[in-house]
């Protein structure tokens, strides 16, 4: 991207000035003039409102088009600060050479090689503008390396706990970007109960899953990048690999934004949001199937898919009431299913998909079969990072050996990093 366009799309002053945040349980309004949490009255997690109207009367999607292909295209939609951009966002919309009707988002395009790029650049952009000094977040995957790269960016001290046996991806990528790491001897639940009891003492501040308003602003993007990118309509379905659940939720508030400002095409409907998780940890399809509006704690949760492992979203009451009056579903998805999808995936499109991803496609193929969604029908389906991320994993599954002998007959290797990551 040339530079004259990034400086032309990341100007200061070329954002919305928030009105107030929203709680979206009470729907307490709170002041944005300082950095905010959660909800005072009931720990719910906070919207970030705007003028909308204001947007409307001087911004036509027809701006939107001239502009760098980046996050930061749809600047009137996200906060007034200047951003500390790495060139996330606007990831490729790519066609199945089989499905007609299929297109994969490949969020591994993304600086940082996933889609946590997006709302971590967001919330590491708002905290320079609050001028907050210390980050922290415990993780054991990709949110972790987003953070420490856009830390770096923006010259703010990321403070990451992680499980002594994290991927090794993530704990040298983090390494490399100068965060302060911790390594845990136990589950990313004692990650984030360490930092829980350092952090005011330490003047940390928690930028965990749904804890603070701006990952899913960030994350709202994509929504805004699949109808533009469908041409400023909605896709008749959506399949989301969902871990916290984040990108689900700021798809959903993105949707609304447009229809707000009048700039998706006449009758264009919401598309059904598809939750997919994996077999060995459920907790939003087994909610969704038994009707309960909040999900439970899943028990001994086992998948090599890490970023599906979350035996509690922090925002699970946001996911199932979008699902559910979006008409979607929430689906699970075994480590053997996430396997074969990936390889097939691998061999017939050329797309090196990551396990969160291949749950989705695989999901996809569920779906077809039991006639839950047709082949007319318009599909997206998000691949969440990429596949090269999760190579030692992988290589263990597929039983890749240096004499270049292996099969990919075996049970997906697990990721022992254990814990909940409600939220992460």
């Amino acid at each position: 991207m040339p530079l004259s366009a990034v400086s032309a799309d990341s100007k200061p002053g070329s954002g919305s000035a928030i009105a107030y945040f929203e709680c979206s349980k009470c729907g307490e309004h709170l002041p944005a003039d300082k950095p905010q949490t959660l909800c005072p009255k009931d720990a719910g997690s906070l919207w970030v409102r705007y003028d909308l109207r204001a947007v409307r009367a001087r911004t036509s999607r027809d701006d939107i088009a001239p502009r760098a292909g980046s996050m930061w295209r749809y600047r009137e939609l996200l906060p007034n600060a200047t951003p500390v951009t790495l060139g996330e966002g606007f990831t490729p919309m790519l066609p199945s050479r089989r499905h007609k009707n299929l297109w994969l988002k490949d969020e591994g395009a993304n600086p940082t090689g996933s889609f946590k790029a997006r709302g971590l650049c967001m919330a590491v952009t708002m905290a320079r503008h609050y001028g907050l000094k210390k980050l922290a977040i415990p993780s054991a995957g990709n949110a972790a390396g987003a953070l420490a790269a856009y830390a770096a960016a923006a010259g703010i001290e990321s403070h990451i706990f992680m499980p002594k046996d994290v991927p090794e991806a993530n704990l040298v990528e983090c390494t490399a970007y100068g965060a302060h790491v911790t390594l845990v001897n136990g589950l990313i639940s004692d990650c984030a109960r360490m930092l829980g009891e350092r952090k005011q003492a330490e003047g940390w501040f928690d930028v965990s899953t749904l804890k603070e308003p701006f990952r899913v602003e960030g994350k709202k993007t994509m929504g805004l990048e699949v109808a533009e990118q469908v041409g400023w309509r909605l896709p008749d379905a959506i399949f989301y690999p969902t871990g916290g659940g984040v990108g689900l939720i700021g798809m959903w508030k993105a949707f609304d934004e447009l229809e707000q400002l009048g700039w998706l095409e006449s009758g264009s409907k919401r598309p059904k949001m598809i939750a997919v998780q994996a077999a060995g940890c459920a907790p939003i399809p087994k909610a969704f199937e038994e009707g309960k509006s909040v999900s439970e704690a899943w028990q001994d949760a086992s998948t090599f898919a890490s970023g599906l492992r979350v035996p509690k979203a922090y925002g699970d009451y946001l996911i199932l009431d979008f699902v559910r009056r979006s008409g979607g579903t929430a689906i699970a998805i075994s480590d053997q299913e996430m396997l074969a999808s990936l390889l097939d995936w691998a061999r017939e499109e050329g797309v090196f998909l990551c396990p969160e991803g291949a749950a989705a496609t695989a999901a996809y193929d569920k779906l077809l079969a039991t006639g839950f969604l047709k082949a007319s029908d318009e599909v997206v389906i998000f691949n969440t990072g990429t596949g090269l991320k999760y190579i030692d994993v992988l290589g263990r599954a597929i039983g890749i050996r240096r004499d270049g002998s292996g099969s990919a007959d075996g049970k997906p290797a697990e990721r022992k990093i254990g814990g909940i990551i409600g939220p992460y």
